[in-house]
C-alpha cells in the first residue's frame, strides 16, 4: 500500500480495465482471496489514519464494495476496535464473496445496526465504490451519505467516494466527501479530475498483490491515462547562449487587453525562452514595458515565424481573427489560446485550416478552459464536465493537435498518445491572467526544443506546482505566478 505522490508518474485504469484485472484474479486465485486482501487493506489503513479510533462506523452497500467493508469490520473487531456496520444488503441476494465476508463479520462478533450511529471516531464509506456510475444514490443510501458528510470524524472511502464516477470524475448530487480514499487494484482517472480532487482527500493505492499467496496478474492492461509526474529539470549547458533556447512571439493584446499579452510574454521570459517578442494588436500602446525591458516589441509580420514558437490569442479580442489564417500557415510552433480559440469556434474555414495544419504534423497546442471547449465542440458545459477526458480527446481528433483542457485535473491529450491528467494546481489559479501565463510558458517549452505533448505536460505541471507551493494566506496574482516560473 502506498500514498499517491504527485512527484511520480502513475498509471490510471478505467472501470473496464479494472474489471478485467478483477476477473483475472478471480480465475487465478482461490475464492474470496481478492476481497479478503481488500478488506485487510482497508482495515490496516483505517488504523493508520485513525490509530486511536474506537467506534468505527462501516456504511456498507449491497455489492462487493460493501463486502470489502464487512471484511474490514471483521479485522477491526478482532483487533480490539468497536466497528458498527450498517448494511444495505442481505445474505440471500448478496454476491458470493460478500456473503462470505458478512458471515466472517458475524462470526467475529461485529455489531450490525439499522440506524446510522451518531457518536463515532471514524467512518468507512463502503457503499458503492466504482459502482457509483450506475445510479444516483437515493433513499437510505442518500440519507447515509448526508450523515457521513455531516460528521466531524475522518472518512475513509473504499475504492471511490460514493457518488464519484471512476472514469470521469463527475459526481452525483448525493456524494461522499472523503478525507482519505483507498483505491483498490488500480488508480482510476476520476480520482484526479473534475470533482475528484475535491472529494477524495488523500489518495492511497493497494494493488492487492501478494508474493506469498499469489499475484493478481502479471500482465496488467494498458493504462487509460497517466497521472503526470514531476518533470526532470534539464541542466543548461555552460556553453550555450540565448539562441540555444529559442524565440517566442506573443500575438495579442488588442485595445484594453494588452495586459494579457504582457503576462504571456512575462511567462515565456521567466520560463526560459532565449528571446521573447510581443506583438500587440493595439498599435497605439507604447512599445516598451518598463517593468520588463527584456520583452521586445515588434509587428509580428516582420518576424520569421517559421523559426519561432507563436502564442496567439491572449487578449486578442476580435482583432486576432483576421491574422489567424496566415499564422496557421506560417508559425513553426503554435499555441492557440483565449480569443483565438473563440475565433476558431465561430469559423468553419478557420477550423478547416487548423485541421490541415495538424495533418501536416505541425506542432499546434489548443489551451481551452471548459467554456471555450464548449464553443469548439458545439455542446453544453454539462456534457464537457460530465466527461472531461472524452471532451479533450474529441478536440484532439477534430483538430489533429495537442489539447490542454484546463480545470481541476487539467487534461493533456493528443492523437495516438495516452492522455495525461495533471495533479498539480489549486484554486489560487482561479484568477484572471493565469491562463495567459500558462500559454506563455508552453511557448517557452516549445522554443526550448520539447515536442508539443511534452511541452504541454511540463508547462501545466510547473504552472500548477507554483500555486501549490505558494505561501498559505498570500494571494497569488498572474504576474506573480509568471515571475515565479523557472526554466
Amino acid at each position: 500500500m502506498q500514498q499517491v505522490s504527485f512527484t511520480n508518474r502513475q498509471a490510471l485504469h478505467d472501470i473496464a480495465a479494472t474489471r478485467q484485472l478483477e476477473q483475472q484474479a478471480q480465475h487465478a486465485l482461490p475464492p474470496h482471496t481478492l476481497m479478503a486482501r481488500a478488506g485487510l487493506a482497508v482495515a490496516k489503513l483505517a488504523l493508520a489514519i485513525a490509530p486511536h479510533a474506537q467506534r468505527i462506523w462501516v456504511a456498507a452497500g449491497p455489492g462487493n464494495n460493501g463486502g470489502d467493508g464487512l471484511e474490514a469490520a471483521m479485522h477491526l473487531q478482532r483487533w480490539g476496535k468497536h466497528p458498527v456496520v450498517s448494511w444495505l444488503g442481505n445474505p440471500e441476494q448478496a454476491p458470493a464473496d460478500t456473503r462470505i465476508s458478512h458471515q466472517n463479520a458475524i462470526d467475529a462478533g461485529v455489531q450490525f445496526v439499522d440506524q446510522r450511529p451518531q457518536q463515532i471516531d471514524l467512518c468507512i464509506d463502503a457503499l458503492l465504490g466504482i459502482g457509483s456510475q450506475l445510479r444516483e444514490p437515493t433513499g437510505r443510501m442518500a440519507d447515509w451519505i448526508a450523515h457521513i458528510n455531516s460528521l466531524s470524524a475522518p472518512v475513509l472511502a473504499v475504492d471511490m467516494p460514493t457518488g464519484l464516477q471512476a472514469d470521469t470524475g463527475a459526481a452525483c448530487a448525493s456524494r461522499v466527501k472523503a478525507s482519505h480514499t483507498l483505491s483498490l487494484l488500480t488508480l482510476k482517472p476520476g480520482l484526479f479530475t473534475a470533482h475528484g480532487r475535491d472529494l477524495t482527500g488523500s489518495v492511497w493505492l493497494d494493488d492487492l498483490q501478494n508474493e506469498q499467496t499469489g499475484a493478481v496478474t502479471n500482465t496488467p492492461p494498458p493504462p487509460s491515462a497517466w497521472l503526470a509526474g514531476q518533470p526532470v529539470s534539464a541542466i543548461r549547458a555552460h556553453a550555450s547562449h540565448k539562441g540555444s533556447y529559442g524565440d517566442v512571439v506573443v500575438i495579442g493584446g488588442a485595445q484594453g487587453m494588452t495586459g494579457a499579452a504582457l503576462l504571456a510574454g512575462s511567462a515565456a521570459l521567466h520560463g526560459g525562452a532565449g528571446r521573447v517578442f510581443v506583438s500587440l494588436l493595439d498599435e497605439q500602446t507604447l512599445p516598451l514595458d518598463p517593468t520588463q525591458p527584456e520583452l521586445m516589441f515588434r509587428h509580428w509580420d516582420t518576424l520569421a515565424l517559421d523559426n519561432m514558437s507563436v502564442v496567439c490569442g491572449c487578449g486578442g479580442g476580435t482583432a486576432i481573427t483576421r491574422h489567424l489564417p496566415l499564422l496557421f500557415k506560417s508559425a513553426k510552433h503554435l499555441v492557440i489560446d483565449a480569443d483565438a480559440l473563440n475565433a476558431v469556434a465561430q469559423s468553419a474555414p478557420l477550423q478547416a485550416l487548423l485541421f490541415k495544419r495538424g495533418q501536416q504534423q505541425r506542432t499546434t497546442i489548443l489551451t481551452p478552459h471548459p467554456l471555450e471547449a464548449v464553443r469548439l465542440l458545439a455542446c453544453s458545459t454539462a456534457e464537457v464536465q460530465a466527461s472531461r477526458l472524452e471532451a479533450a480527446q474529441q478536440l484532439a481528433r477534430r483538430f489533429a493537435c495537442t489539447v490542454v483542457l484546463k480545470g481541476s485535473g487539467t487534461l493533456i491529450t493528443q492523437l495516438d498518445t495516452t492522455p495525461v491528467i495533471n495533479p498539480t494546481g489549486n484554486a489560487r489559479l482561479a484568477t484572471g491572467g493565469t491562463g495567459d501565463v500558462l500559454a506563455g510558458l508552453i511557448g517557452a517549452r516549445l522554443a526550448g526544443g520539447l515536442n508539443g505533448f511534452d511541452a504541454a505536460c511540463q508547462a501545466v505541471y510547473q504552472h500548477g506546482l507554483v500555486a501549490d507551493l505558494w505561501p498559505p494566506g498570500q494571494t497569488l496574482t498572474a504576474s506573480q505566478l509568471a515571475k515565479a516560473l523557472t526554466a
